[in-house]
């Protein structure tokens, strides 16, 4: 990226800086995402995951970061690990206005889309296809919930148990499934994903009649938050119980620890939803994704 907050360059507009440091991003922008754990999840953890694993965690093109400082404090972060879309944290509107003329003007890359906050979302895709003539069209529709306090399920049969390398082939067909179910990948590719979860002990499954049938997945706890992810049961055996009897233990597991349990919805999904608040967890915040494409520019969807 080139002018105006370019990567280690001055302010750009709205008051973002871009930068390729993460160092630099972390000592700026560290405690304003965890001024707000919950709400930061994703920011947090990827931000995380690359500070343990390396900036090429995702691919080989480096991750860029940002963040936009009112009266010297932050107040929006971007987080940006292609080939995934960028991530916009906290601030305005107009904030993200700002961002896409930033990122618009720039050299280097341009983002496929962006993901963030509902109004922020919206306004960014706007302004994007104002700037660029690009067309955007909405992807997703998420919901982020937070749990206050569980009500276990009547359990089906069976019993909870963490995964281990024995299940390596059930979670890599797992991971694949519930990447087609939600339309997208699912941040690693399936054996990297696999590792990664038994190594920090992070995936737990319902086993009944001696069979794994269904999982639930716990990132890495960072800021005191811990995010409930990857929660699946394999078409064959679904409606009977497991993924809420799972997802149930692995959050029982996560408070237990001291930490706050969240998770992501798809809000066009009214069947996890449904499942997620008869255990317990709260609406907290709604979000969107859109994918910027050549054609027609068109406003953001409402």
């Amino acid at each position: 990226m080139g002018s105006g907050g370019g990567p280690d360059g001055p302010e750009g507009e709205g008051g973002w800086r871009l930068s390729g440091s993460l160092e630099e991003f972390l000592a700026v922008a560290g405690a304003y995402l965890r001024s707000r754990p919950a709400l930061h999840t994703v920011a947090l953890t990827v931000s995380d995951a690359l500070e343990r694993r390396g900036l090429d965690l995702y691919g080989d093109e480096p991750p860029r970061f940002g963040w936009c400082a009112e009266a010297g404090e932050v107040s929006a972060v971007l987080l940006w690990t292609p080939p995934f879309v960028p991530m916009v944290a906290g601030g305005d509107e107009a904030a993200a206005r700002g961002l896409a003329r930033v990122l618009a003007g720039g050299e280097g890359p341009a983002p496929g889309g962006v993901g963030a906050p509902v109004e922020q979302a919206r306004a960014f895709a706007g302004e994007w296809a104002r700037a660029t003539g690009q067309a955007t069209r909405r992807t997703f529709r998420k919901r982020l919930y937070r749990l206050g306090t569980l009500r276990r399920p009547a359990l089906p049969p069976g019993r909870p148990r963490s995964a281990g390398e024995g299940d390596r082939a059930t979670l890599e067909r797992w991971h694949d499934g519930f990447a087609a179910d939600v339309g997208a990948t699912v941040g690693l590719g399936a054996g990297a994903w696999v590792d990664a979860g038994l190594a920090r002990g992070g995936i737990r499954l319902w086993e009944d009649g001696g069979r794994p049938v269904a999982m639930a997945v716990a990132t890495q706890p960072v800021a005191g938050s811990v995010r409930v992810t990857t929660v699946y049961t394999p078409p064959a055996l679904r409606g009977r119980g497991y993924a809420g009897a799972v997802t149930a233990d692995l959050s029982a597991r996560v408070t237990a620890g001291g930490e706050q349990a969240v998770l992501f919805t798809d809000l066009t999904n009214p069947t996890s939803n449904g499942l997620y608040r008869r255990l317990g967890y709260e609406p907290l915040a709604e979000f969107e994704e859109y994918t910027f494409e050549e054609g027609r520019a068109e406003a953001a969807a409402p």
